[in-house]
Formats: C-alpha cells, structure tokens, sequence
C-alpha cells in the first residue's frame, strides 16, 4: 500500500465512525429537542466558560447564529450569559445546573451506546488510538 493509498484508506474510517458517531449524536439530541449544533455548545461547555465569541469562532458560526443558539438555550434554562470577571466588556457563555445535568446525561447516553464498540478494542489498543488521535485533535500550538 502506498502512502496515499494509506491515507486514503484512513480518511475512510475515519469518516465512516464520524458517521456513526454523528448518527448517534443526532438520534439522541433529537429525542431530547437539541440540534448537534446545540450538542457540541454543551460538549464544549462541560469543562470551560468560553467568550460567545470564542464559542461562534470554535463553532464556525457567525456571532448572530451563536446568539440565537444561546438564547433559545438560556430559555430552556440550560446555559447563561454573563460579563467576564477580568473584563467587563465580554460576555462569557456557561452550563446552568440544569444544563451540567442534560450534558452529563448526554453523555452517559452517548457512551453507553458507543463504548461497546470500543470494548472490541483492547485495552492497550484503545490507548495507542488516543495517542494516534491526540495530534490531530489538538489545536495548533
């Protein structure tokens, strides 16, 4: 197999399990009345409180679709609003209580139909496809 043969055959798997997983994602943010957009705000809100900036720019959405996302979770009582503590002229964007409880929710849902398939992994094969997927995943620093 040649190089580009190999990266053509990884690009593959790699959009096949997206699939899967996005697949996954959709059915159970559709029986909970969240889009996937609305899905990965949460994701990324379980462990940071970004600027709505920072979250539109992560996202790849303009500030004015990020505002409708945010405002249509904050009446639902999910996520809030807030100016930052260091800086007064920036808003923050974060998980309310309830918001926190969906997500975890979410996620023991999502892990509970996706962990099987990675159960057909060994242990340290699960490992050393988090060291593989680590380099890419990260930002560029």
């Amino acid at each position: 197999m040649t190089s580009e043969d190999s990266v053509d055959a990884l690009l593959d798997a790699l959009v096949r399990y997206t699939f899967q997983v996005t697949g996954v994602l959709t059915r159970i943010g559709a029986a909970n009345d969240l889009s996937l957009t609305q899905l990965r705000v949460f994701g990324i809100l379980r462990d940071r409180r970004p600027r709505v900036t920072e979250l539109a720019a992560y996202l790849g959405l303009d500030k004015s679709t990020m505002s409708g996302l945010i405002d249509r979770a904050e009446r639902r009582g999910l996520l809030a609003r807030e100016k930052n503590p260091n800086d007064g002229r920036v808003v923050d964007v974060f998980l309310t209580p309830a918001g926190h409880e969906l997500t975890q929710r979410l996620y023991g849902e999502a892990r509970a139909i996706l962990a099987p398939e990675l159960d057909r992994l060994r242990p340290d094969q699960r490992e050393q496809l988090l060291a593989l997927l680590n380099p890419i995943l990260e930002p560029d620093s």
